[in-house]
């Protein structure tokens, strides 16, 4: 496991000695391999998960006339998380780092989309910029997470990557077109084809336990938006945003979304390259 912390290689020392007379064929071979995959991602997905749990329980059990508001319990909750995270050894500091960047970026947008009324929170609490309550922050930094946390769970590597400084500009535009549509121009559909072409020949290598996953790394992108988005249909059902569609009762969020996700998907790989940049397989390094 790659930079794994110090509780991750005792988490992954102990698997292995569970595992290691595990079958290498057959179905059962097949069922311990994705057991792992399934346990590798939710391992992935903790920071994104406890957020998630806090802001339903917040919904159902959080009292309205509390002496503190619900959105200045969610933040404090979400600092409180992301401390865990720390502590417990489930992120290094250098991962810190770039998920504190993902939160920056996302709070920014989130000033500007609240602004211009693309989405609304409840105006109550007093940790908050604006209208925008602080624990926003957190949930793009669940985002960022997830991504640093799976690259060395699975050990990623790639082939045929595009040039960093390619994918640098192409993630600057679509992060500018977030905020530039709203007065000009949409170019998010010239912007996905973009995407399509930039990343159609990349191959992800995701090793499980004893295989390694061969996955297009579009395909990868897509499947994360979609999770986002039934998470994001969580957040919404729980009251903590709304679209302006939902302000008179909740529905589904709209699946045009799910466009949106995806570009921001290629943000946070590009953010995250730069803290691990993609590398070509050691075992395909050893054969060339």
């Amino acid at each position: 496991m790659q930079r794994a912390t110090s509780l991750e290689r005792r988490i992954d020392a102990a698997a292995h000695r569970l595992l290691r007379d595990a079958p290498a064929g057959g179905i059962r071979a097949f069922l311990v391999e994705f057991a792992v995959f399934v346990l590798k991602q939710a391992w992935a997905c903790i920071f994104g998960a406890a957020l998630l749990v806090v802001i339903v329980a917040a919904r159902l059990w959080y009292p309205d006339d509390a002496l503190v508001a619900r959105n200045d319990a969610l933040t404090i909750a979400a600092v409180l998380i992301q401390v865990a995270m720390l502590v417990f050894r489930l992120e290094s500091g250098r991962e810190l780092w770039v998920i504190l960047l993902f939160h920056v970026t996302g709070t920014v947008m989130e000033l500007f989309k609240t602004d211009v009324g693309s989405w609304a929170y409840a105006a109550d609490g007093i940790l908050r910029i604006g209208g925008v309550p602080l624990f926003s922050g957190f949930m793009y930094a669940a985002v960022g997470s997830y991504m640093v946390r799976v690259y060395r769970l699975f050990d990623l590597g790639f082939t045929r990557y595009p040039r960093r400084w390619v994918t640098a500009i192409v993630a600057a535009a679509i992060y500018v077109n977030f905020f530039a549509h709203h007065y000009w121009w949409d170019a998010r559909w010239v912007l996905l084809v973009g995407v399509l072409v930039l990343w159609l020949p990349t191959v992800m290598h995701a090793r499980v336990w004893r295989r390694t996953l061969r996955i297009p790394l579009l395909l990868a992108f897509a499947g994360v938006a979609v999770f986002i988005y039934f998470a994001e249909n969580i957040g919404t059902l729980a009251g903590a945003w709304a679209y302006p569609d939902q302000v008179d009762g909740w529905q589904p969020v709209s699946p045009s979304k799910l466009v949106s996700w995806f570009l921001l998907m290629i943000i946070s790989v590009v953010l995250v390259t730069w803290v691990y940049p993609p590398k070509v397989p050691a075992r395909l390094r050893a054969g060339r």
